[in-house]
């Protein structure tokens, strides 16, 4: 653990920095989507291509970017993870083909599955307990904020300049990243460097790019697609040989000390490890219906264009602040007289399980509120609930993150951060895919297109975007009125199972969340849990370079 000095806290925020960059990557594609289509001749398999090729590298190379941070010194791969993002966000942003631009998105995939596993690993390793709750506050802000300056930044962009500049923007930002990592994080990695479970890391890769790509196909096509429905299964029984392997690794590695297992599995053990990471997942799909759909209601159904959109966004963020904010407080040792941690006399005031709880509670009741939405609501309305929203993920996902990384030990941190970053991004895979169905379905259910032709019937049933395209082009507005009350329909069903979800996970957080992350004041390890049941001996090797 290094020195507690401000250099370590403005090393987090170039990591953050970094970590803002990929998600704002992320959330500008899309609205560059229609541009690159014309400008490349992209089909629309093309398109869908240009973001599944990066989901799936990003999901095949977490696990194995994370062991080679322990292996090799996280601050290391870190600064060629962002050398990578940042070379292919240019190479995105000049390539003159679809086909280069795909090229392109795969490579940026592998930088960006370094990037998120390895700026959570720091945190263990730089960070005492009682700091972690504002560490964790900061890197969770960097994630969440681009959410809504994406599409405010995305749409100055694409209405001044050529679709390339959404991609170029990440270049300034990863360079500022790159110079404050090199000077200001200290390099770490694993005190003992056994060889590589190359096994591992093909399994764990194959497994989870066809369970990210069979989510992806049955979410886009229909969940009883063949091909979609064997990818699946596949990469199911994959991940089961998987876990089997990794059994029997880890019995050896702890007899003989051989080659280290890519997934350590009795971290599982760690009541906090295992229910963190699973309410962290479920963040993601109570998210779903703000960050995916709200967007397509303010401009399809209100009428406003990306910018207004993004802007509308922002109460959620500011909930979210405040919530992270009072959470953090609430959470973190209360100092005795003389201004040192009391770390018996007298402890947080909240705990892990009581905050987690009451801001999925939160979530839960803002989503059945937001349920009520009509085609006619005002921007007070989702402003309202938005931040009412974003009061309860501030509260819950830090929670939810300092359980899941306080079990890991200094050692592990690296590729125990890419196992929670893993299991998130196939768990939002799968939220997309199921919830973006039941959104899909109830539109198209409602939707009125028995006096269409019947090619622009299918197309009017593809997506909100297509028919509020065709009633605009067809002049129709009937089809317009149907189109817009559909879908609003199908948010507000899409919305309650969300507010299900919440209302599931602040169930979870009660009955199986510890009151205490691992190692701060008041923790009491159950079992076989914390770093000292994985086998670790806690050593780590940690250098300050200037």
């Amino acid at each position: 653990m290094v020195d507690n000095s401000a250099r370590k806290w403005w090393a987090l925020v170039a990591i953050a920095a970094s970590v803002l960059v990929v998600g704002l990557d992320l959330t500008v594609l899309n609205l560059a989507l229609p541009t690159i289509s014309s400008d490349l001749h992209a089909s629309t398999s093309d398109l869908q291509w240009v973001s599944d090729a990066y989901s799936l590298v990003l999901a095949a190379a977490m696990l194995p970017a994370g062991l080679l941070g322990d292996r090799f010194g996280r601050k290391k791969v870190l600064l060629t993870a962002l050398v990578l993002f940042g070379a292919s966000s240019a190479a995105c942003a000049y390539a003159g083909s679809i086909g280069e631009l795909i090229a392109a998105r795969a490579v940026l995939g592998i930088g960006a599955a370094a990037i998120f596993p390895l700026s959570l690993s720091v945190i263990p390793v730089l960070f005492a307990p009682e700091e972690r709750q504002k560490a964790i506050a900061l890197m969770a802000s960097a994630t969440f904020i681009s959410f809504p300056i994406g599409p405010i930044v995305g749409g100055y962009l694409l209405d001044n300049f050529w679709w390339g500049s959404v991609f170029l923007i990440n270049v300034p930002v990863v360079a500022l990243a790159l110079i404050a990592v090199a000077f200001l994080l200290p390099e770490s990695r694993s005190e003992r460097r056994p060889s590589l479970d190359v096994l591992g890391v093909i399994l764990s890769s194959a497994g989870l790019a066809g369970l990210t790509y069979g989510f992806i196909r049955a979410g886009q096509s229909s969940w009883t697609n063949p091909g979609a429905l064997a990818t699946i299964a596949a990469g199911v029984v994959v991940l089961a040989l998987l876990v089997a392997w990794e059994r029997w690794l880890t019995r050896r590695y702890a007899d003989d000390g051989g080659i280290r297992p890519l997934i350590e599995l009795r971290l599982f053990r760690s009541a906090g490890f295992t229910w963190g990471t699973i309410l962290a997942t479920l963040v993601s799909f109570a998210m779903f219906g703000i960050f995916f759909a709200m967007p397509l209601y303010f401009q399809e159904v209100r009428g406003v264009n990306a910018m207004g959109s993004g802007l509308r966004l922002l109460p959620m963020i500011g909930g979210m602040i405040i919530g992270m904010i009072g959470g953090t407080r609430l959470a973190s040792p209360r100092k005795s007289a003389d201004g040192a941690p009391a770390r018996t006399q007298k402890p947080p005031r909240a705990n892990v399980k009581v905050l987690t709880t009451v801001g999925f509670a939160l979530m839960a009741v803002m989503l059945g509120v937001g349920a009520g939405t009509t085609i006619s609501s005002g921007t007070g309305f989702t402003a309202i609930w938005f931040a009412g929203f974003g009061l309860g993920l501030g509260l819950a996902m830090p929670q939810t993150m300092n359980a899941a990384l306080s079990a890991l030990s200094a050692e592990r941190s690296g590729s125990g951060s890419a196992l929670i970053s893993a299991l998130r991004q196939v768990g939002a895979t799968i939220g997309v895919a199921v919830l973006g169905t039941v959104l899909d379905s109830v539109y198209r259910s409602h939707l009125a297109v028995t006096h269409l032709p019947a090619a622009s019937a299918a197309a009017a049933r593809a997506s909100v975007v297509e028919g509020v395209s065709i009633a605009h082009r067809l002049g129709s507005a009937a089809l317009l009125g149907s189109a817009r009350g559909a879908f609003v329909t199908g948010l507000d069903t899409m919305l309650w199972v969300c507010g299900g979800i919440a209302v599931a996970s602040a169930i979870l957080a009660l009955l199986f969340l510890p009151r205490r992350a691992e190692g701060t004041p008041g923790a009491v390890p159950g079992g076989d849990t914390g770093p000292a049941a994985v086998g670790e001996t806690g050593a780590e090797r940690a250098e300050l370079e200037v």
